[in-house]
């Protein structure tokens, strides 16, 4: 593998990891157009993890506020940390508790599936991952019905910024959290998005477009790390098939298009427009199956 190609499929990463269009799915095509599908999949993981350090900062202060709660859960010491009735993930103790809750429960359904089908579904054809667009596309075009289902079901005097203040003091349910771990690990899957799926699967479940798309993304932090656990046994191949200077041109770009691709997603998200992408999608799962 170039360096061109390493920064290029970096940049594809970056982009499509948060933008509902199935980063594993786009490199999958790009690999095949490439050549290179004899690539590791620790490869993808690595890219993976990059984006994962994009959320990470992003997110840094609602994941330390997780952090001091579930350390003051197992510790049994009450915590101290202040609270912000705009935050319907962690604006309170009971909130953070309820997440972190809800992180546990989702990551463990996702865990099982993604293992099953890392082991027993074998790689999918490049047909199928048009196929998946095409389904992703569909999955997008849901949420801007259930996002308006959502705003009916508010007050019609509440703006929709406090309509989601308001819906969302709830916190996640364990009956939510079953679900978006359920769609996540259909995200698993190549050419399907998982934050395309995990999105439409909270809405679909009653949450509010802002802790729908924040939890999306919080929430992926375990999965992401979990799959690199998974295939770190293959880290020295992906080193000496590669190379580490093609390796960290892509890691770089792939975290900087990364961090640039979320904080414009989240803009998308508070303003209901992730359907936009389907129009992307669909065409371009038809066309790719039709011609590979």
């Amino acid at each position: 593998m170039t360096i061109l190609q390493s920064i290029f499929l970096g940049l594809l990463q970056g982009v499509a990891e948060f933008l509902p269009i199935s980063s594993s799915g786009h490199l999958a095509v790009a690999q095949h157009l490439f050549g290179l599908n004899d690539l590791p999949l620790i490869f993808d993981v690595m890219l993976h993890l990059a984006t994962l350090l994009a959320v990470i900062i992003y997110y840094r202060k609602k994941l330390f506020k997780l952090i001091c709660v579930f350390f003051c859960v197992i510790t049994r010491r009450s915590s101290s940390i202040p609270e912000n009735v705009e935050d319907g993930l962690c604006g309170t103790q009971e909130l953070s508790q309820k997440t972190i809750g809800a992180v546990i429960v989702a990551t463990l359904i996702t865990g099982v599936i993604g293992v099953f089908t890392s082991k027993y579904i074998p790689d999918l054809p490049v047909k199928f991952v048009c196929t998946g667009f095409i389904v992703t596309g569909l999955m997008l075009l849901l949420t801007k019905i259930l996002a308006r289902g959502t705003a009916k079901s508010v007050n019609s005097d509440c703006s929709s910024d406090d309509a989601a203040i308001t819906s969302g003091q709830a916190g996640i349910s364990v009956k939510q959290s079953i679900i978006i771990g359920l769609m996540q690990g259909m995200g698993t899957l190549p050419g399907i998005s998982r934050s395309g799926s995990t999105i439409t699967g909270a809405l679909a479940c009653g949450v509010n477009k802002r802790d729908a798309g924040d939890f999306s993304f919080i929430v992926s932090i375990p999965a992401i790390f979990g799959a690199f656990l998974l295939e770190a046994k293959d880290l020295g191949e992906v080193a000496s098939s590669i190379g580490f200077v093609p390796l960290a041109a892509g890691c770089i770009t792939a975290f900087i298009a990364g961090y640039a691709s979320l904080v414009a997603l989240i803009k998308l998200i508070k303003k209901g427009k992730l359907f936009y992408f389907s129009i992307y999608l669909i065409p371009a799962g038809i066309l790719g199956f039709l011609l590979f």
